[in-house]
């Protein structure tokens, strides 16, 4: 079963609003995304630039979630990265840096934002969510 799989597992959650340099979080995939990784047993570790304030107080607001200061905090003891809102700051990340951070070099990519980075060769299982 998947939970067994996802059970313990936690996930580090860049984006959570529905669009880019905005706080709307209105239909943002990020909420369910997260309500089922939880559901299923899992941790979420989330940074958004603008939407951590609008999650707290009424998309997520019954979910525990850690959100943290910076991409990177996110990343700090996660299995797993799920790239959900394509924020500029985004883009072009530091995969070494991601590397180090995560438990297991995986990413999700909800955005398809990677896909020209090659990531395989650099170790990363890399999953391109919607393609």
């Amino acid at each position: 079963m998947i939970e067994d799989y996802l059970g313990g597992k936690t996930f580090a959650v860049w984006g959570l609003s529905f669009k880019p340099e905005t706080d709307d979080m209105r239909e943002a995939p990020a909420i369910y995304v997260i309500k089922e990784l939880v559901k299923r047993g899992a941790k979420i570790q989330a940074y958004d630039p603008k939407a951590i304030h609008e999650a707290k107080v009424c998309y997520l607001k019954d979910i525990d979630i850690k959100y943290v200061e910076s991409k990177y905090d996110a990343l700090k003891g996660a299995d797993a990265m799920i790239l959900l809102t394509e924020w500029k700051e985004f883009r072009v990340p530091d995969f070494e840096e991601i590397a180090k951070l995560l438990k297991e070099k995986v990413i999700f990519d909800g955005r398809n934002q990677y896909n020209s980075f090659d990531l395989p060769s650099k170790g990363f299982e890399y999953v391109q969510i919607g393609k």
